[in-house]
């Protein structure tokens, strides 16, 4: 994709950076249309008629009257006003309508490099452009399972929609990188622990959808305990090892502890091997990772202390944003030599 015209790289760089902050920013306002139940709000795909949103009370009955068609509303939200839909009517409103402006902002000056540059030069790009669309089938995929016999959508519907976010917002910031890169570094690290970070980091965006998804972050609220013990005692070691692992709210939560731990400990190994290598280029990621890490962990810790309260818990996604971005500056800084 690197070329020798500095303008059309200095252009596509900021359009890639401008991309990632928007994809950021949908990421957390997702996660706040899931911690405020808003998500089942508007029970309808529009693609089109969707942009606007209800201009008149004729309107916002309509749609409060689609709503109360749903479990939800039926088992869940039976008392709730008029006010009170709009409330999370907006969140839902604006994470569809980001959307639209993600696929928008990314497509015409995707047209436009391409006519300056060349469709094969930028292919990559129009992967993600792919992927930025299958998002939005997934997105509604994910909502559909929460319109007929359940209050909430399915938490694995909901890592796949969490996960081909964090996937886009990765491609992006990789291919950032590739065209901005201009030295070659004779040391790094044999790439399969650094790799095997990455998928670290990845399953635990699954796991911790999960959480979300079930809602597990409200028990076992105390830390370093589960209650009074380690090991959550309304479950049995055993089903650690079953299917059903994945949707118990209690071992989905232990998961999710232990695997931020897991990663802890890769990530003081890598550290050691840097160290002791005197690899140069990566001591500068490797603490901006370090300091990533432990924010997220406090993070987590908090919100769980909380009840996964919907500031921290907030907080807590954003910064997995940064522990991804800061993972991928790593590993960057390990891939040439």
């Amino acid at each position: 994709m690197y070329t020798i015209n500095h303008k059309i790289n200095n252009q596509i760089s900021l359009w890639l950076i401008i991309m990632f902050l928007i994809i950021s920013l949908m990421i957390i306002v997702g996660g706040l249309t899931r911690l405020t139940d808003s998500g089942l709000s508007i029970t309808e795909w529009q693609l089109f008629s969707g942009v606007l949103p209800p201009l008149n009370e004729n309107d916002w009955d309509k749609y409060f009257s689609l709503y109360k068609e749903i479990p939800e509303f039926e088992l869940q939200n039976y008392n709730m006003t008029l006010s009170e839909f709009k409330f999370i009517f907006w969140w839902e409103w604006a994470h569809r309508f980001l959307g639209r402006i993600i696929g928008i902002s990314f497509i015409i000056p995707l047209i436009y490099f391409s006519i300056k540059k060349g469709f094969r030069q930028l292919l990559s790009l129009y992967i993600i452009f792919l992927l930025i669309c299958f998002q939005g089938f997934i997105g509604w995929y994910m909502v559909q399972s929460g319109l007929v016999n359940n209050v909430d959508v399915s938490h694995f519907r909901l890592s796949i929609h969490l996960l081909l976010a964090f996937i886009i917002l990765s491609l992006i910031l990789w291919n950032f990188f590739l065209l901005n890169h201009n030295k070659k570094y004779e040391v790094k690290l044999i790439s399969f622990i650094p790799n095997f970070f990455l998928v670290l980091i990845f399953i635990q965006i699954i796991i911790g959808a999960f959480v979300s998804g079930m809602d597990a972050g409200k028990i076992y609220n105390s830390w370093p305990l589960m209650g009074n013990s380690y090991f959550p005692d309304d479950s049995n070691l055993l089903n650690l090892f079953t299917f059903e692992t994945l949707s118990d709210p209690s071992l989905v939560q232990f998961l999710h502890r232990n695997l931020a731990y897991l990663i802890t400990i890769i990530y003081l190994i890598l550290f050691y091997r840097v160290i002791k290598k005197k690899i140069n280029q990566l001591f500068k990621p490797l603490v901006i990772l370090g300091f990533i890490i432990l924010l997220q962990v406090v993070l987590g810790i908090f919100t769980i202390l909380s009840g996964a309260g919907i500031i921290l818990a907030s907080l807590h996604q954003f910064s997995s944003i940064l522990l991804v971005s800061s993972t991928l500056y790593f590993l960057y800084k390990n891939s040439f030599y």
